[in-house]
């Protein structure tokens, strides 16, 4: 009754622990959109009603593409990869980091309703947080001049953002936590890790050989696919959203 009790009280902390990541998230959007608006005289709204039905469109996109996970020969099977940040980025791109954090967080809402969590929670807490590592400098360093090259520079800003706090995430908290709730120790984890590569002997190396090559594969793969689509899809995205006229910087947006 006593270990019911207490892995009751870890699971309710957790989830406490997910919640504040979730709002804090959502501020440091909204406070950087919010001053790139103020600065370029932007009036308009952060969310409209059309923006809400696109990322609605997105975050179900997302969440499809989330399912369809591919293992990678250097990394234990917990590791997948998937790319589910595709419509996330461009999102990002046509509305701005408010947005982008909406479609990651509905993404997992929508994936814990319609197929629940293997992971305790850690995993859809860890696919949150490290996607909005991804595209939350992106859209910061893209909003301050909307051009090709921005984008590209804000996608490899992200990318190398999300490689070093995935990985740093991971070994300080993700880890360690999941191992806690999931009842597993984290020595049977890095041995799971050591199977693939021999390299990997402790928490350490596990994120290093394993968590920053899936992230920094992920991250590229994700960018070059958006760079690819998102000029034509932008047109259409922000159809009845300019608020300014479309001078010369606009036509050289991505």
């Amino acid at each position: 009754m006593n270990n019911l009790m207490q892995s009751v009280t870890e699971n309710f902390i957790f989830v406490l622990e997910f919640l504040g990541i979730v709002v804090l998230m959502f501020a440091a959007a909204y406070g950087a959109e919010k001053l790139a608006k103020k600065k370029s005289g932007d009036t308009e709204r952060i969310l409209s009603t059309r923006k809400i039905a696109v990322i609605g469109v997105f975050s179900a996109i997302a969440f499809i593409l989330m399912l369809l996970e591919f293992p990678v020969p250097f990394a234990p099977p917990f590791y997948e990869l998937d790319f589910s940040e595709i419509p996330v980025l461009i999102g990002t791109f046509a509305f701005g980091p408010v947005a982008g954090v909406m479609i990651e967080f509905c993404k997992i809402l929508l994936k814990l309703v319609f197929k629940g969590t293997t992971t305790a929670f850690v995993g859809d807490l860890a696919n949150f947080v490290i996607g909005c590592s991804f595209v939350l400098p992106a859209a910061i360093i893209y909003l301050n001049k909307k051009t090709k090259k921005m984008a590209i520079a804000g996608s490899a800003a992200g990318t190398l953002c999300m490689t070093v706090f995935g990985t740093a995430f991971n070994a300080v908290y993700l880890l360690p936590k999941f191992a806690q709730l999931y009842g597993m120790p984290l020595d049977a984890i890095i041995a799971m890790g050591t199977a693939i590569n021999p390299a990997i002997n402790s928490v350490a190396t596990l994120v290093v050989f394993a968590v920053a090559p899936l992230n920094i594969l992920k991250g590229g793969s994700v960018s070059l696919v958006t760079m690819l689509v998102y000029k034509k899809l932008s047109p259409i995205l922000k159809e009845g959203h300019r608020t300014l006229p479309i001078g010369k910087a606009a036509e050289n947006e991505i």
